[in-house]
């Protein structure tokens, strides 16, 4: 138990000062991981129902996974529109992130908790008002609108990372470049850009992460051939227990936590 006497930070503060927060990390840590604990294995299972632990071993459910053309189609459809949601969310985030922060205006900072509303209003809000003002225009079961919902979700994620970004990049590089004549488009994308490009591939993985991983507004806003994969999970656990939907979640918490680590990976990088 020596460890405990030992020092766990500058300020001389020991773990055994420390014990109740490893104590309440670790509670927590379990509650998110034994959920996915269990999803895993009921993935392998051959019952026809969610069955834990399975009796019997089987990749049964990834084949029909596989071999279905609704879940292939909503597969499809959710990476299609996680990578358009990207490619939007991400320069309009990068843009925002970079205006708020060089204008040095007072009202930057209310302008910028104004655009990360979306994070702070419940998403079941967002969902009613996109889906009944979507339905004023013809939006809704389109992929277009669902990005364009999607992206109000993912931009300020991206905002977020870029002005943290930007608050360890000294902008006075950039001042130089404008004061030899270049214009200060070319010096963001010649200059600043360059330096916090890894920041801006982290924002762009997490904002396909956002638009994947999202089910509420796709519930709403997407149906059809245009509903998403998450849309139609629920759908099959509102309807019928189908044990397929363990074999995807698996491959989703795979896939999500793929993109995670990439992106700690490459904040590392930057760092």
């Amino acid at each position: 138990m020596n460890w405990l006497k030992k020092s766990a930070s500058d300020t001389q503060l020991t773990h055994g000062d420390r014990l109740w927060l490893y104590i309440i990390a670790t509670i927590v840590m379990l509650l998110l991981v034994i959920p996915t604990l269990i999803v895993m294995p009921m993935s392998f299972s051959d019952s026809q129902y969610l069955e834990f632990p399975p009796s019997n071993w089987s990749m049964r459910w990834y084949y029909e996974y596989f071999e279905s053309s609704k879940w292939m189609r909503a597969t499809v459809t959710s990476i299609q529109v996680g990578t358009l949601t990207m490619l939007l969310a991400t320069p309009m985030g990068v843009m925002a992130a970079y205006a708020l922060f060089v204008s040095g205006h007072r009202a930057s900072k209310l302008l910028f908790a104004f655009l990360i509303t979306p994070m702070i209003v419940p998403v079941i809000l967002i969902a009613i008002g996109v889906f009944y003002s979507y339905g004023r225009v013809g939006l809704n079961n389109t992929i277009f609108g669902l990005v364009l919902a999607h992206a109000v979700l993912a931009a300020p994620l991206v905002m977020i990372v870029i002005t943290s970004a930007l608050r360890n990049y000294d902008l006075n590089q950039e001042r130089v470049a404008r004061s030899l004549g270049a214009t200060r488009i070319k010096a963001f994308f010649v200059i600043t850009l360059p330096q916090i490009k890894f920041s801006v591939v982290t924002s762009a993985l997490l904002a396909f992460l956002t638009s994947f991983d999202e089910v509420i507004i796709s519930i709403f806003v997407s149906g059809g051939s245009n509903a998403t994969l998450t849309k139609h999970m629920f759908a099959a656990l509102r309807d019928f227990i189908d044990p397929t939907i363990a074999a995807i979640s698996t491959i989703m918490i795979l896939v999500s936590t793929t993109l995670l680590l990439a992106t700690q990976y490459i904040s590392s990088r930057e760092k």
